[in-house]
């Protein structure tokens, strides 16, 4: 359990990547009070999280609906998270979660709690195939699942602390500190991501 806790952490941490999303959330609240900044990265938070164990969940329906194996979402899961690493590589938003037109209608909106913070910025696709992922391949046992699922939790717990703060944290990391991060995080992203789609490619020339 601890061994798939310690695997499924990181992947999901670096995927919703709170740092990365702080510069976004800052420019979307400019107008709002400390108090709404809050209440909306708390019912965000929370609402990616039930969006993130609904899809940990129920996901590996999605396989045998369509009839995708493992290995397939495994591959193609992996290739997404790639195009995010690239993205994060170049201290620039992944165009797999918003895009410029979605953060400027996000900008305008008196709650953006839900759209787009929630959705697709905390849990993007990106989020929804990791986790989708590490429960089909590490989910044998309440065990196993459990730790995907405690994953999950400590990860928007952060993500909630950071995006509660997030005023601050760009103030001290500035935007020089916030880029340097997030090199960091798209490198170690960029490692899973070839590590999934090597172990899908595998599963799948055995087959």
């Amino acid at each position: 359990m601890l061994a798939t806790f310690l695997l499924a952490l990181p992947a999901v941490l670096f995927i919703v990547d709170p740092i990365g999303v702080v510069p976004l959330f800052v420019a979307m609240t400019s107008r709002d009070t400390p108090q709404k900044c809050r209440a909306m990265a708390r019912r965000a938070t929370l609402a990616a999280t039930g969006v993130l164990i609904f899809f940990a969940l129920f996901g590996t329906l999605v396989f045998q609906v369509f009839g995708v194996t493992l290995a397939a979402f495994r591959v193609a899961g992996g290739l997404l998270l790639m195009l995010t690493a690239l993205d994060m590589l170049r201290a620039r938003p992944p165009g797999t979660r918003t895009t410029e037109e979605e953060t400027a209608e996000g900008a305008a909106q008196e709650d953006i709690a839900i759209v787009p913070l929630a959705m697709p910025l905390l849990a993007g696709p990106g989020a929804i195939a990791t986790v989708m992922v590490l429960m089909a391949q590490h989910g044998g046992g309440w065990e196993n699942a459990g730790a995907v699922l405690a994953a999950i939790g400590l990860t928007m717990l952060l993500t909630y602390l950071v995006l509660r703060s997030a005023h601050r944290v760009k103030a001290v990391l500035k935007q020089t500190g916030i880029a340097i991060l997030e090199r960091v995080f798209g490198l170690i992203l960029a490692a899973i991501a070839v590590q999934f789609v090597f172990d899908g490619g595998r599963e799948l020339l055995k087959g």
